[in-house]
């Protein structure tokens, strides 16, 4: 696959060449030489500014490509120790944060109750100071951060990192998160130093993260959130499918009969959030006498082998599962993982009774179902991953190489 990517003079740039030995694709200079048609000189001259930036690193060396014996080849690393990335994941009581290499390898890690209707001026001051302790556990500094991943409970619109109308988070419509987070870390961890923020929908993240970590080769892959809300995150060809702005995948609020008298907390009537989601099944059995607040509750009480809990998350299941019937149908998944509160057995169990019931037998041949072996740190890992393929996709390789001075 040639990198030719039409830069300057068509040839291929140094962003380029970084891909190719990121991706595996060509990792010798000889490789490389042949995969882009540059000269031997160009090629050396390009490596040179990745290595001079702490990118690249020379690895062992590879199989000798001549039958005639000689010096093996230097194969060509992507240097994952050079910097680090701090990713957060917000529930709607919980916040979760970590410091990741570039590898996505969590070093280190804090969870703790954090509610987002306290607003985000508090909220993301306190994820600043999270991230700002995390870093010397993690035995790096501030200086080594390259960029910051933040997963949330709402609609995203991309280019603003802006939460648009979102259900559960009142009082962030419309927020400067990026600016916000940004200037929390930076007074936190006493620096000056301006790191890039990138925002997402947490279902949207998870599945990036679950996606690239654990089915690389899945070109359809589909997870649902089912927590407090109700989420979907779409990848399609290893890329997060968004939709015009931000509202792909926000299937909590596709209408059910069974929730025709049923609030949702977006303000109407008769949504799949409202009648299956973790805060759904909460309020149910708090109506019955037993104590229960949110999906957090629900799952607790799931883990103890609670009856009425169990009861009520599988026909939870039953209702996603039918409107899964749907989703399976018009994207063809090869993978559809459940993630969040109510991803055990009850709920999977009623989830399949439905969704293999009205889906066509094509549509589910080969579809997995399976639960998130990421779990909580899914959408951290995501939001990680996030971070490094923005800042070292091709085309921004060459204006942070100029802003280094190589």
């Amino acid at each position: 696959m040639s990198a030719r990517a039409g830069k300057a003079g068509g040839q291929a740039s140094a962003g380029d060449l970084l891909e190719l030995v990121r991706s595996g694709r060509a990792t010798t200079r000889g490789a490389l030489q042949q995969a882009t048609g540059l000269s031997r000189a160009t090629v050396g001259q390009r490596l040179d500014r990745l290595f001079r930036a702490g990118w690249l690193r020379e690895g062992a060396g590879g199989p000798v490509g001549s039958p005639l014996g000689g010096r093996p080849s230097i194969t060509l690393e992507f240097d994952d120790a050079h910097a680090v990335v701090l990713a957060a994941d917000l529930d709607t009581r919980h916040g979760r944060a970590a410091v990741l290499s570039l590898a996505g390898e969590i070093l280190a890690e804090h969870s703790a109750p954090l509610v987002v209707e306290d607003g985000p001026d508090a909220v993301l001051g306190e994820l600043g100071r999270w991230f700002a302790e995390l870093l010397p556990k993690a035995g790096r500094g501030a200086q080594e951060v390259c960029g910051i991943g933040l997963a949330v409970p709402g609609p995203v619109e991309r280019d603003t990192g802006r939460v648009v109308q979102p259900p559960i988070m009142p009082g962030w419509d419309g927020f400067d998160i990026r600016g916000r987070l940004g200037r929390a870390f930076a007074e936190h961890a006493r620096s000056g130093a301006d790191v890039p923020v990138l925002v997402d929908n947490d279902a949207n993240l998870m599945a990036y993260g679950e996606q690239r970590t654990g089915r690389p080769d899945c070109s359809a892959f589909v997870l649902v959130k089912v927590s407090t809300g109700i989420g979907a995150g779409v990848i399609v060809d290893g890329r997060i499918y968004r939709g015009i702005d931000g509202g792909a995948g926000d299937i909590g609020h596709i209408r059910v009969p069974a929730g025709a008298e049923a609030l949702c907390r977006c303000g109407s009537y008769g949504c799949l959030a409202a009648v299956a989601s973790g805060g759904a099944v909460a309020r149910r059995l708090a109506e019955a006498g037993v104590p229960a607040a949110s999906g957090s509750d629900v799952r607790d009480l799931l883990t103890a082998g609670h009856p009425e809990a169990a009861a009520l998350a599988r026909e939870a299941g039953r209702q996603v599962g039918d409107v899964l019937a749907t989703v399976v149908t018009l994207l063809n998944p090869g993978v559809l993982m459940i993630a969040g509160d109510l991803a055990g057995t009850p709920f999977l169990t009623g989830l399949r009774e439905l969704l293999y019931q009205r889906a066509l037998p094509r549509s589910t041949a080969h579809l997995d179902v399976v639960t998130s072996p990421l779990g909580e740190r899914a959408g951290l890992v995501g939001a990680g991953a996030l971070v490094v393929e923005h800042l070292y996709a091709p085309e921004r390789v060459e204006e942070r190489l100029l802003a280094l001075g190589v």
